[in-house]
């Protein structure tokens, strides 16, 4: 299940003791929405090993900014709180599957 990333909520999701995936993106993006149905594949694949959070950059201003976001769609992976990789554009299902089995270990 994706949970829905807030100006508020942020620090709470990172928190996780389970990898965290962020989609960044927004409703005009063309790839953003083509990426959309890989990640809610990904969140069910991935569920409960793996916390997958979506945060439309238009809502959640302050975290794009914060995340240094320029370009959408991005994918960015946390683990114990920290960045430890990133996605710009749009990327393969095997792509995303391969790094969040490289955080599970």
């Amino acid at each position: 299940m994706e949970q829905t990333v807030t100006n508020t909520n942020f620090s709470e999701i990172l928190a996780s003791d389970k990898p965290v995936l962020v989609d960044f993106w927004a409703t005009w993006c063309g790839p953003c929405r083509m990426l959309s149905p890989i990640v809610e594949e990904i969140a069910a694949e991935y569920d409960g090993k793996v916390v997958v959070a979506k945060c439309n950059v238009d809502d959640a201003d302050e975290i794009s900014v914060q995340c240094g976001i320029r370009n959408i769609p991005t994918l960015i992976y946390y683990k114990d709180g920290q960045i430890v990789d990133r996605s710009v554009g749009l990327v393969s299902k095997a792509d995303i599957q391969a790094k969040l089995n490289a955080l599970l270990g």
